[in-house]
């Protein structure tokens, strides 16, 4: 799946891997993995079970490249339930940002051409998270909530202390680099944060507003090669909206969220035959689109190899 991705979405200048996580909402006790958790499907605390997945986005379309299902403690800690739902004997508990990590890993093994990681604020507010990633060199741009601190001038203080110390003129309307046009417009604010000078990398604060609204404020911490313009900060801080887009595409256009198995393993096929047939549905988008820029001229088709 992931090298089907690449082969035909790729891209290594607008390539990005976004994490994020989709629940599933269930009645019953049975399913692997279902508890009364939190999941933003819902928006609220309900008896589910939780997928983390990664996907790849880039001017060329947007896929899934992996999955994992987030297994409570009480279901790891459980051999009866383990057993009855065939969760392997190495499957151990691993939380989100974990589980984010060993799919991460997996895509810089395999070199997906990503020059970004990206995600929301349930990881972007783990410093372990960002820490990860730093040591490995890896740029990445991720929401963070107004309560986290950040060095400036100095000081550690929560961003939202921060940013009401921001002049006006410290924001401007911008549209990311290599914008395909059709995004709300914002205006962004970039802080110079704490360099990392023996890889050739710094931090920034961004600040995002509303204009409609100015008390609509977003916030993310990036993390990328000196020099970066914050155009292109800002079209991979955008980039994260994308994968919403891709689990809306797999729950209504291929039924990831409609199966009715309970095991480890049915789960995970369902679910990968489910990404498989959005990555397929991805490439074809992408070869149609490419051949209408080149006014029909192009090759037809899409291979379907997977």
């Amino acid at each position: 799946m992931r090298s089907y991705v690449v082969e035909h979405l790729g891209d290594e200048k607008t390539g990005v891997l976004i994490v994020d996580e989709t629940g599933f909402l269930k009645k019953g006790q049975k399913s692997v993995g279902v508890a009364r958790q939190y999941t933003g499907t819902a928006g609220d605390t309900v008896n589910c079970q939780v997928g983390v997945f990664l996907a790849y986005a880039s001017e060329k379309g947007a896929a899934f490249v992996d999955r994992a299902l987030y297994l409570p403690k009480a279901w790891t800690s459980d051999p009866a339930r383990r057993a009855e739902a065939g969760v392997p004997g190495e499957i151990v508990f691993r939380n989100k940002a974990e589980l984010a990590e060993l799919m991460l890993e997996r895509a810089f093994e395999a070199g997906v051409p990503a020059r970004w990681v990206v995600a929301d604020s349930f990881y972007g507010r783990l410093h372990s998270f960002r820490e990860w990633l730093e040591e490995r060199g890896r740029p990445y741009a991720v929401m963070v909530p107004k309560t986290n601190a950040v060095p400036l001038g100095g000081r550690k203080k929560r961003i939202e202390q921060h940013v009401e110390r921001l002049p006006e003129d410290a924001f401007s309307e911008l549209r990311p680099a290599r914008d395909s046009g059709g995004r709300r417009p914002w205006e962004w604010a970039c802080l110079d944060l704490a360099a990392d000078p023996e890889k050739g990398m710094r931090r920034w604060l961004l600040v995002r507003r509303s204009t409609d609204d100015p008390d609509e404020l977003g916030f993310y911490q990036a993390y990328g090669p000196e020099g970066t313009p914050i155009e292109e900060l800002v079209r991979v801080c955008q980039a994260r909206w994308t994968i919403e887009q891709c689990f809306a595409e797999a729950k209504g256009e291929v039924g990831m969220d409609h199966y009715e198995v309970r095991r480890w393993d049915a789960w995970h096929r369902h679910v990968t035959l489910c990404l498989l047939a959005h990555a397929f549905l991805a490439g074809v988008r992408s070869a149609a689109a490419r051949e209408e820029d080149a006014g029909g001229s192009g090759k037809r088709g899409i291979s379907t190899r997977a």
